[in-house]
């Protein structure tokens, strides 16, 4: 799960991390009013779940209160469009409205979850306000990374370690490695998957401050996060996804055209590479379980056929714990319910397969079979394409 940039830098403060003084506005007054009160230049930044807001007029700086409101008034309610949206773009509800600071430099810290060591990974970096991507893949050598014990904890002596490995020295390397062991404990209480603030910045007085801040939480620990949760923008989100959530399904909307319907995440992940191999794109991520039953399934095939740019469906289905028959059932009734207008292809193996297959079969649906992964997906990538299958 997301959250705002906004909300990030609130459970920062909570957790004595500094960040600049600022508010949330929602109309050009509100703007107005908080650029007026903060009563100093103000940085305007669009709040939307998506990196790149600046190098598309998303995060702009301003000299007065009327210039704020000129800002929101261009911003709001209009989409923004970055290399992490969609070509739409995401329309902009809320603003950051926020103090600019003096600063000497930015830098980079991030948190994550690395599943190598089964350990938090504490990332820094000299190349503050860039994306790390390209830091690794080009200067890889500019990234410090310390790992945290599970048992331990991230201890002092590995936060000053970062924070004299980034040229830091007396008060501002101590106010660098308190900051540091403050987003650790953050990270670990709230369940995060991700931390990054980028950048971080050392201020002309030589104070440390997290300029701008990104957190994501682990969604199979949100029950035990309800404040985390509460936090939860579902107008920054996929309706499909969250329809899909409602019904206990993992479900990923992709851009391709190849709907999936698919039992176990590694399967799923298979399908969506042979697909990929047969010259096709998959249009989605999507995992009934490996207990489906027949209403799920009936759920998941609405789910695909929502999406308009669905021009043939793969069900790719190996039954262990699964039934076949019952998986064949789900989808008949889905395809006679929905009135389904794309070819669908169906591949059934393992348990109860020949009764499934025989169920398609006597449907009088125009399905089509497959024995075997490979012929499926080369069968569901020509039906996409409009041939003859």
């Amino acid at each position: 799960m997301k959250v705002h940039e906004y909300q990030a830098k609130q459970l920062l403060k909570d957790y004595g991390v500094p960040v600049p003084d600022g508010g949330v506005a929602t109309s050009p007054e509100e703007a107005k009013k908080l650029a007026a009160a903060l009563g100093t230049k103000v940085v305007v930044k669009a709040q939307i779940h998506a990196g790149g807001r600046g190098k598309s007029g998303g995060v702009q700086l301003v000299d007065t209160p009327d210039e704020a409101a000129k800002v929101a008034e261009d911003l709001l309610g209009k989409p923004l469009i970055t290399y992490q949206t969609s070509p739409e773009g995401q329309v902009v509800s809320q603003l950051l409205v926020e103090m600019a600071l003096g600063i000497a430099t930015e830098l980079y810290l991030g948190m994550v979850v690395d599943r190598a060591t089964e350990t938090v990974a504490v990332m820094a970096s000299t190349e503050g306000g860039v994306e790390i991507e390209k830091v690794a893949a080009e200067t890889p050598e500019k990234i410090l990374k310390e790992f945290a014990d599970p048992a331990l904890g991230l201890m002092p002596y590995q936060a000053r370690k970062l924070a004299y490995g980034l040229g830091l020295e007396g008060k501002t390397a101590g106010a660098a490695a308190s900051f540091i062991l403050k987003l650790y404990q953050l990270f670990v209480d709230k369940d995060c998957s991700l931390a990054e603030i980028n950048p971080l910045v050392i201020l002309e007085d030589g104070g440390v401050i997290a300029l701008d801040a990104k957190l994501n939480f682990d969604d199979n620990a949100l029950y035990r996060q309800p404040e985390v949760t509460k936090l939860r923008d579902l107008t920054e989100e996929e309706p499909l996804e969250i329809e899909a959530s409602e019904y206990g399904l993992s479900y990923i909307k992709l851009d391709g055209n190849v709907g999936c319907m698919v039992n176990g995440a590694g399967l799923a992940m298979a399908t969506m590479d042979i697909i990929k191999l047969a010259g096709g794109e998959p249009a989605n991520f999507l995992d009934v379980g490996g207990a489906a039953k027949e209403e799920s399934v009936t759920n998941a095939f609405g789910i695909i056929l929502a999406d308009k740019s669905v021009k043939a469906v793969l069900v790719n289905i190996f039954g262990g714990i699964v039934r076949c028959d019952i998986v064949a059932q789900g989808v008949i009734n889905a395809a006679k319910t929905l009135d389904v207008k794309v070819p669908v292809v169906v591949r059934l193996e393992g348990t109860n397969a020949e009764e499934g297959l025989k169920l398609i079969d006597e449907s009088g649906m125009k399905f089509v079979t497959a024995k075997g992964l490979k012929a499926a997906a080369e069968k569901a990538v020509a039906a996409a394409t409009g041939q003859e299958v």
